[in-house]
């Protein structure tokens, strides 16, 4: 492992689990492996404190031993990497009418996935009957030996993450008429799974958690933007996402951009995601794909995003007409493009990117990333 800077560490006892987690992390992004003397290097502890971290991360099965670094004319170093195996969590993409059930180890390397449709109007306690049987499933792949860590839920909002609670999540009908409003969806799915712990987020944000690399530059800042059955934005800024007082940012679909536009599930008027929607029904993807473009560049004016990810149904089903449609409209409305550049791609997950980033939810914080 080649040593510059990167995140610091402390020689505080206190802080232990949080030196613990810097060299996971480390090791998480090295998959070749990373030697005691680098491992202090880049984190700034002393060998001192690396002896102890990685002894204990050894007898707690976390990391193994991996042969010893090419000799440079010293003494050869012994290398130390992630046992992937060791754990695993699950993600969750909680759709308006399908279910996806995704678990992975430690690298995020899939070792179970499971899809099949919800009813558009399934009742909450039914809703988490079908998420807690597909996580029993799912655990049923464990690798021998490993441990469940818990289990992330990525579903519409509004919703309140901290508490993991359901605000106005309506799949079908009028705004307020699901007894979704309300639901405590965290608690409900933990009491059915024994206390395993379990985490809520709107989807949007678990696919932009997912897309962005564990060690995102100072500064940057992702958007992805999610059209299916609804449109949504999870943001990313300065490496960690935001979700605004009430864990509710992003709703991107619910701009106002035509004041005397058709009705929208949300109560208001013109917003972009029943627009887009009626382009959808109307089987348009160019027009959906127009419509994306113009809230996204509004997006790009109002934070100064640098990087824009595609994805959700719709987009996959025609995935070079809304990277030409939104790439044209930042073009289009960007003063300077060639001095602001913005580059569009799509989901590296695919269809997988809610589910993906929702596992990431409950793995990032053992390597020490801010989710």
């Amino acid at each position: 492992m080649t040593t510059h800077p990167g995140p610091t560490g402390t020689n505080l006892a206190g802080l232990r689990d949080h030196n613990a987690a810097l060299v996971l992390g480390l090791l998480r992004a090295a998959p070749e492996g990373g030697s005691r003397v680098g491992l202090a290097a880049r984190t700034g502890l002393t060998p001192q404190a690396i002896g102890k971290i990685t002894a204990r991360l050894l007898a707690e099965g976390m990391i193994e031993e991996a042969g010893q670094s090419a000799s440079t004319g010293g003494k050869p170093r012994t290398l130390l990497r992630l046992r992937a195996e060791a754990a695993c969590a699950v993600g969750v993409h909680l759709e308006r009418d399908e279910l996806t059930v995704l678990l992975v180890d430690l690298t995020g390397r899939r070792l179970h996935l499971h899809t099949r449709p919800v009813a558009a109007d399934i009742a909450p306690g039914d809703a988490v009957r079908l998420v807690a049987d597909g996580i029993r499933r799912a655990a049923e792949a464990l690798p021998e030996g490993a441990r469940l860590l818990g289990a992330g839920i990525g579903c519409r909002g509004p919703l309140d993450h901290a508490a993991g609670v359901l605000h106005w999540f309506t799949p079908a009908g009028p705004r307020g008429s699901s007894d979704w409003h309300h639901y405590p969806l965290r608690d409900e799915l933990a009491a059915r799974l024994d206390g395993l712990p379990v985490v809520v987020d709107k989807d949007t944000n678990t696919a932009a958690l997912g897309e962005a690399p564990a060690a995102p530059r100072p500064g940057g800042g992702l958007a992805y933007v999610h059209l299916a059955a609804g449109l949504g934005a999870g943001l990313l800024l300065d490496g960690a996402l935001h979700r605004g007082t009430r864990t509710n940012a992003g709703e991107f679909g619910h701009q106002t951009v035509q004041v005397d536009g058709p009705l929208c599930t949300c109560g208001n008027h013109g917003c972009l995601e029943v627009l887009c929607l009626a382009a959808l029904e109307r089987g348009d993807h160019a027009a959906a794909a127009r419509l994306v473009g113009v809230g996204v560049a509004n997006l790009v004016r109002l934070l100064d995003i640098d990087r824009v990810v595609l994805g959700g149904r719709a987009v996959l089903a025609a995935p070079d007409t809304y990277l030409d449609g939104v790439t044209a409209q930042l073009e289009a409305r960007i003063p300077d493009p060639e001095w602001q550049p913005v580059p569009v791609t799509l989901a590296a997950a695919g269809h997988l990117a809610v589910a993906a980033g929702a596992a990431e939810l409950v793995l990032g914080p053992l390597f020490g990333r801010r989710t």
